[in-house]
């Protein structure tokens, strides 16, 4: 199974950039979350020697490595700047599907250096800024020695089955209608399976067990690692905790409610369970003209 934002295949991740810098790279220009593509069809970044010959300055840059034998980079900009002419900064979950599948990969691995690079120049330990290292992917301060590595907060998620019946969850954040999996962040000293059961039960009530493994997902806003299970129904009924969840209910598989887009592992999760039911997933939405 591929999945939105995993590497590409024919990506080599890179930490050094090259000496001289090429003429020509692939470069994924952030300000804020928002990434600088084309705004005319088709939609792709930009390719040149560096923000400054779109006429932008960036904060700071990152190598990336190569992408199909190209090099890439990622950079920021300050926010409110204005997207140079014939360019625009769009939210990368709108350009699902309209950006091609790797440069939207890659797209989500830069927004996450980006965001790491950003929150530790300086050292967490004694304040001292610190310095890139150029044998790893690490920053480290230079007075105590703390070496700080990307960030991934691994986080689980769950739909639980009941006969023919999903529980599916909705947050107040989410889109009007739209249910999904149950999730939630893995503490320190939890496995993945204890969090499931953990989350579920403080989020709904439910009690599950019977937990398999589905699959996961990178998830860069900011830095997630998405883990999916299925799960069976064990005991319980249905209590809202009122903060993280507003309403949970089981769903039939013949009538479900609006779920994830497929951007989403919350999506595959969702559709793998109607299938294993033998139901027929819902196709995928099409995009606004």
């Amino acid at each position: 199974m591929t999945i939105p934002f995993q590497w590409p295949a024919d990506y080599l991740p890179g930490i050094v950039a090259p000496q001289p810098p090429p003429e020509q790279a692939l470069w994924f220009v952030f300000c804020s979350s928002n990434l600088l593509v084309s705004a005319a069809p088709p939609v792709v970044a930009p390719r040149a020697a560096g923000p400054e010959k779109l006429g932008l300055s960036s904060t700071r840059s990152q190598y990336l490595g190569m992408l199909a034998g190209e090099h890439c980079f990622s950079a920021e900009v300050e926010p409110g700047t204005e997207a140079p002419a014939g360019w625009a900064w769009l939210n990368l979950r709108v350009l699902f599907g309209s950006l091609d599948e790797p440069q939207f990969a890659l797209a989500g691995r830069a927004l996450q250096l980006i965001d790491w690079d950003r929150t530790h120049q300086h050292c967490g330990a004694c304040a001292t800024p610190t310095q890139a290292r150029t044998d790893e992917r690490s920053r480290q301060c230079p007075a105590c020695g703390l070496v700080v590595y990307p960030r991934l907060a691994p986080a689980v998620m769950c739909v639980a089955r009941r006969g023919t019946e999903l529980l599916l969850a909705r947050q107040a954040r989410f889109p009007k209608g739209v249910y999904s999996a149950l999730a939630g962040f893995v503490e320190p000293g939890e496995t993945l399976e204890q969090c499931v059961e953990r989350e579920v039960l403080e989020e709904v009530g439910v009690r599950v067990r019977g937990l398999r493994y589905f699959g996961s997902q990178p998830w860069p806003f900011p830095h997630s690692l998405m883990i999916a299970f299925h799960a069976e129904f064990d005991s319980g009924e249905i209590r809202v905790d009122g903060v993280e969840i507003e309403e949970a209910r089981w769903f039939d598989i013949g009538s479900l409610p609006r779920i994830p887009a497929r951007i989403s592992i919350a999506r595959r999760l969702i559709d793998s369970a109607i299938v294993e039911l033998g139901g027929t997933p819902r196709p995928p939405r099409r995009p606004a003209p």
